[in-house]
């Protein structure tokens, strides 16, 4: 079985979205706190680091558009599947994942994900909705096998459903 792991943020991508994000905004870095002023991201997913959020830390929400970057850089043309949604990310330079990290950042069971499937042009050619079980890694696994199983496929965003926002890219092993 092929084993799949979850991308975070490219670090030069996280490098401009602390200055300006994808809808040409500054970045307005706040300091995550848990009774929700000025806002309740503690537990939220980073997507520089693809772990949560804790009280204390200089993070953002900025706005993203994760294809747009990969299409650049393949040489694709999403057009109107240029998608741009909020996500978190630490204010500054956070050096990624942890080592000890699994392949997929935590999520609780009962959370619904879309995974979106891109072909190398950048289409959508296809999406699956996860209700996320108790064994969310196996879950992802077989998700992403699914959608690997067609040739066609190129990468696999995974958002989250109830507010759309991109939580983690997986590419093509």
């Amino acid at each position: 079985m092929t084993t799949y792991t979850a991308l975070p943020l490219p670090e030069p991508a996280h490098r401009e979205l602390c200055r300006t994000d994808d809808a040409g905004r500054p970045a307005a870095p706040f300091t995550a706190r848990t009774d929700g002023v000025p806002v309740d991201c503690v537990g939220g997913l980073l997507r520089c680091c693809l772990r949560d959020a804790r009280a204390g830390e200089r993070v953002a929400l900025v706005t993203y558009a994760p294809l747009r970057r990969w299409a650049d850089a393949a040489g694709a043309r999403p057009g109107a599947y240029d998608e741009q949604g909020p996500v978190f990310v630490h204010a500054e330079a956070c050096g990624g994942p942890d080592a000890t990290a699994g392949r997929y950042p935590s999520v609780r069971a009962g959370a619904l994900r879309v995974l979106r499937r891109y072909n190398a042009r950048g289409e959508i050619v296809g999406g699956r909705l996860l209700e996320v079980p108790e064994d969310a890694p196996a879950a992802f696994d077989a998700a992403l096998g699914e959608a690997f199983a067609d040739p066609e496929v190129a990468l696999v965003h995974v958002r989250a459903v109830e507010y759309g926002c991109f939580q983690f890219e997986v590419r093509r092993p």
